[in-house]
């Protein structure tokens, strides 16, 4: 430090570059360099790289990137994941030796991204000092541990009928306008004190679409424990493409923190046809319907992902729910049928029920979740299967009312409790409920309190429970005989003060 009235010392000029100098050491360098011979609908043919491996990004002279995709002897054939206008054959191209890596962690949080990370919200990029690699393969089966908390969605269908647990893998079927995606929006919103952490990817959608998708989380509060991963219709294929496998490295790098995860894919059926774009594109031989012939693997290594770790291992879950959409609700098309053989359940949104107004569309004689009841509430699960028993009953016995004959009173009794519960499990957008709920209101229905009020009372009438648990805040693990007395009070007030 210079003293008083002296000045500072300063370095010679260029003191630093002459440092580099010295330490500079001539030494053979060999580098491969490839060239350009074709580009176009986002996929770029390229010589003179023998030794590019699969999955390596490729960086050209005019600043566009690309992933190696396709191995020849002659010729490599790469996804472009950023384009510039002045790229064109001859173009040189330089391998990096790297495969792609993400921004993943807590500074996600809030943020609109593209599958590479980049922002699209308008903000600086996330400071995100951990990058992971974007395909890694799924935890082995010795990591994992069994399904054994749920996941509440917020719907009354789906959390007491088709319950889902955190690490599971539940498939979402219907055709385009059904309600898939409220459903998904509706999910993510009821998570904002559930302790888990949100992935929305939204692949190959309108910008109108995810501009609507955006505002609802933000207008909900949901964007502060949300992350969503777009790649809009007018993306390059190979962006659509990676980008469920960005949201899945998000979820995943927080579920090896030991967080509970939650990743929609909105929609795979989207998904798989670029896939198939890209593979035709590339000369891959087509099979069913066009597809590759491992399509299936595609799905197969993005949901295997999704499970539940071991306490040892971190304890943390990733809950996919994959949206696929159908044709005329026809569920055994190709795609369809895969991911009902790789998932542990599908919900099947009906157009049939949507026309009629029953909202969520949910199709409960053909939706099935395989091991969401492992981590259901036992009292939940018990009051839920006699309240599905009697729709089941009901959606059966409703067929012989439309030939107009006669009906024996236990039947007729058992068709107006069926209208009472269909009524019951109706539900609007952005009103989920808490399980609390759930409880009181599968037990008024079983034990027959609701059967005395006309159809047009029962909203009402739930709606005022509603809010009597909100305040009470009872407990599952209170007796039946506790929430009994509770719901037989909460019925004579309405009584009383209809």
């Amino acid at each position: 430090m210079a003293k008083a009235g002296e000045l500072p010392t300063v370095d010679p000029p260029f003191a630093h570059s002459a440092q580099l100098f010295r330490a500079y050491q001539p030494a053979l360098r060999v580098q491969e360099q490839g060239r350009l011979i074709s580009v176009g609908d986002g996929v770029a043919w390229i010589e003179g790289l023998p030794s590019a491996a699969m999955e390596e990004i490729l960086v050209m002279d005019d600043g566009s990137t690309a992933m190696v995709y396709h191995l020849s002897e002659r010729h490599v054939g790469a996804i472009l994941l950023r384009q510039t206008e002045r790229l064109s054959a001859g173009t040189l191209v330089r391998g990096t030796g790297k495969r792609l890596q993400i921004p993943v962690g807590d500074p996600l949080l809030g943020r609109v991204i593209d599958p590479m990370g980049n922002p699209l919200d308008g903000e600086p990029p996330a400071e995100a000092h951990t990058r992971w690699v974007l395909d890694n393969p799924a935890p082995a089966i010795v990591v994992r541990d069994y399904v054994q908390t749920p996941l509440y969605t917020g719907s009354k269908i789906v959390d007491t009928m088709i319950p889902i647990g955190r690490g599971q893998r539940q498939l979402v079927l219907g055709d385009n306008g059904v309600g898939k995606s409220t459903f998904a929006l509706d999910t993510i919103i009821h998570q904002k004190d559930q302790g888990v952490l949100c992935v929305l990817v939204l692949i190959g959608q309108k910008r109108s679409s995810v501009v609507d998708a955006i505002k609802t989380l933000r207008e909900n509060g949901a964007m502060g424990h949300t992350v969503v991963v777009v790649a809009e219709a007018t993306s390059m294929p190979g962006l659509k493409y990676m980008a469920p496998y960005a949201g899945c490295e998000i979820a995943e790098a927080w579920m090896h923190q030991g967080k509970d995860t939650l990743v929609i894919y909105d929609d795979l059926s989207t998904h798989a046809q670029a896939y198939r774009e890209l593979s035709l594109l590339l000369r891959r031989p087509p099979g069913r319907e066009a597809y590759p012939g491992d399509i299936f693997y595609l799905h197969a290594r993005l949901l295997e992902r999704s499970t539940r770790l071991a306490p040892a291992h971190g304890g943390g879950s990733m809950t996919a729910l994959p949206l696929v959409e159908t044709k005329q609700g026809e569920v055994s098309s190709y795609i369809p049928t895969n991911l009902i053989s790789i998932t542990d359940g599908q919900i099947i949104l009906d157009q049939k029920l949507f026309a009629a107004g029953f909202l969520p569309a949910v199709d409960i004689r053909r939706s099935v979740s395989r091991i969401g009841g492992k981590a259901q509430h036992p009292r939940v699960m018990k009051e839920a299967g006699r309240m599905k028993l009697d729709y089941l009953q009901f959606l059966e016995l409703e067929v012989f009312t439309r030939f107009g004959s006669r009906l024996e009173p236990v039947m007729a009794k058992k068709i107006q409790r069926g209208r009472i519960l269909r009524e019951a499990l109706k539900q609007e957008q952005l009103s989920t409920k808490a399980p609390g709920f759930h409880m009181a209101w599968l037990v008024a229905f079983n034990e027959g309190m609701l059967d005395d009020l006309p159809p047009d009372r029962i909203h009402s009438a739930l709606d005022k429970l509603e809010a009597e648990v909100r305040g009470a805040n009872p407990s599952l693990e209170s007796s039946r005989e506790e929430w009994l007395g509770w719901v037989k009070g909460w019925m004579t007030a309405i009584r009383e003060n209809p």
